[in-house]
């Protein structure tokens, strides 16, 4: 049995979760509601481009936070993996564990990957805006990682005006 590949749209209702982050605090989308949401989803800590992502969302999280907005990534890593990345990179973006993988799935972001001519199952970099009322404003699939931030905060600015 294959699985179905969930397709999320603008406009539709973000799927809520429950995760633990780096303390292993349960953290819920839920909680965040009546603010906008960066919801980003990444492979693997301490990985290249991975790293880039979370400095990048790190570097502008003052500005969006102005904009009343949080920084959410989730991967499959550990919450102790998420704490080792954080301190090492001295991140100020909430991680949190999906180790079972069901709010990647759940959000369609699980997907066949290819890697030097192998394939496997891995996590689609990803990114999704989640509005004050828990709608999805605007989605990046297959996300490049340099300028993604700055995309992000621009999309984010017009979408507040």
């Amino acid at each position: 049995m294959t699985e179905q590949l969930i397709e999320l749209k603008v406009g539709a209702d973000a799927p809520n979760f429950c995760l633990p982050d780096k303390d292993n605090n349960e953290v819920c989308l839920d909680d965040f509601k009546g603010k906008f949401i960066v919801l980003y989803f990444y492979p693997k800590d301490n990985t290249p481009g991975c790293t880039t992502e979370a400095i990048g969302f790190t570097g502008i999280l003052p500005k969006l936070e102005k904009l009343d907005t949080v920084v959410i990534g989730v991967s499959p890593d550990s919450p102790e993996s998420h704490a080792k990345f954080i301190e090492k990179k001295d991140l100020k973006v909430t991680l949190l564990s999906d180790k079972d993988i069901k709010v990647i799935k759940k959000y369609g972001k699980w997907a066949k990957k290819k890697f030097q001519g192998k394939e496997y199952m891995g996590v689609v970099r990803s990114t999704f805006l989640i509005d004050p009322n828990g709608k999805i404003a605007h989605i990046w699939s297959k996300v490049s990682v340099n300028g993604h931030s700055e995309e992000v905060q621009k999309v984010l600015t017009e979408l507040r005006k």
